[in-house]
């Protein structure tokens, strides 16, 4: 209830401060569940991608440093977030993700590289997808990259491209896990040169050195 609730007020919130967003390839979504990944470029990128996706409803890994704020909590809570501990992840980090894909209505959004100052992919994405037996989805998101600059009110695109299906069988090996992850930096290469043939991301934390 209070999931449907928030994405009501976001999204009002998200067009009074910027009202330049365009959601594009809907029709490439699965109607079960899926895996919903992209590259990690600013902190609101997931808030835009489960509005993308909606009315879908997103559960979605979270830093357990959040988890310390008890308001923050009762939110991440209601959301359908979930705590990693990135320093010593434990088999909950595999097997949430999977039992709320298998046995509920919910997607998951995911962030393989695991940090917005990493494009480094990393397979727990496949070992997740594989096990929950569900598509992964690639998507991107160009447009502003700290808050303030969603108040200029330049544009925000998000694109999904077509579902990776993962093998059910064979062993996914560094070789399987390989092609997985070329695979989707191929397909966020190919949605960020549809939406701007000239984009290139540069990490603000980069910037403000």
């Amino acid at each position: 209830m209070l999931y449907g609730f928030l994405r009501v007020v976001v999204r009002c919130l998200l067009w009074l401060i910027n009202g330049n967003a365009h959601y594009e390839h809907g029709d490439r979504l699965p109607a079960g569940n899926y895996i919903l990944v992209g590259p990690h470029r600013t902190w609101f990128d997931p808030i835009y991608y489960a509005l993308a996706a909606s009315p879908k409803k997103f559960s979605f890994m979270a830093k357990i440093e959040l988890f310390k704020n008890p308001i923050i909590r009762f939110i991440l809570n209601h959301v359908n977030a979930f705590p990693v501990d990135r320093q010593h992840p434990g088999p909950s980090v595999i097997k949430r993700p999977v039992n709320d894909l298998k046995k509920t209505d919910l997607s998951l959004i995911m962030f393989p590289s695991g940090t917005r100052h990493s494009q480094e992919l990393k397979g727990g994405v496949a070992v997740i997808a594989r096990m929950a037996k569900v598509p992964i989805v690639p998507t991107v998101y160009q447009g502003p990259l700290t808050f303030k600059q969603l108040f200029s009110r330049h544009r925000v695109t998000v694109s999904f491209g077509d579902p990776i299906q993962v093998a059910p069988k064979g062993k996914l090996d560094e070789t399987a896990m390989a092609k997985i992850e070329n695979d989707l930096q191929t397909a966020f290469a190919k949605l960020d040169k549809e939406i701007d043939p000239s984009f290139h991301y540069v990490d603000p934390k980069e910037t403000a050195r």
